[in-house]
């Protein structure tokens, strides 16, 4: 089981990483125009994250896997040449996309944190904290989500 959890770990890792670029490029860029969608809280609490779940590592005597790290920042800078309607500025399109990343990064997160819960003798008081704090960044990336479809397409937030 150690292996697989170290696997398991390791690709939520990687994700991780390129989900923190993600989320540092989106509060960067994307407007803002709701209090609730603090992309930048969210982004600075994604990075915490990511440290979070190193240390989880090192203390059940895993480490990141290197080239997983590189491949999924790869794939993250790869995914930025995507065709998006624009060919010099960034598209109300790209917003909308890099957001619901971000919310199945965060879904994806939030069920490591579950099963890390319900999987180890880790202190289930900080798991319960980081679960719920993945359920509010899904709750400000969502109200941020939204606001970018009605730019991008029209339409109201239902």
């Amino acid at each position: 089981m150690t292996v697989l959890l170290a696997i398991y770990l390791q690709d939520h890792h990687a994700a991780g990483v390129a989900g923190a670029r993600v989320a540092r490029r989106v509060a960067s860029s994307v407007p803002s125009d709701r209090p609730e969608a603090d992309l930048s809280r969210v982004a600075e609490e994604i990075a915490e994250d990511l440290a979070t779940l190193e240390s989880i590592m090192r203390t059940l005597g895993m480490k990141p896997n290197g080239i997983k790290d590189a491949i999924a920042r790869s794939g993250e800078r790869l995914g930025r040449l995507k065709p998006n309607g624009r060919f010099r500025q960034r598209s109300p399109l790209s917003d909308v996309l890099e957001l619901e990343m971000l919310l199945v990064g965060i879904t994806g997160k939030q069920a490591m944190w579950v099963t890390l819960r319900n999987a180890t003798t880790l202190p289930t008081e900080e798991l319960d904290r980081l679960i719920k704090r993945a359920e509010d960044q899904k709750r400000s990336v969502e109200s941020a989500r939204k606001a970018a479809a009605r730019r991008a397409f029209g339409g109201t937030d239902d």
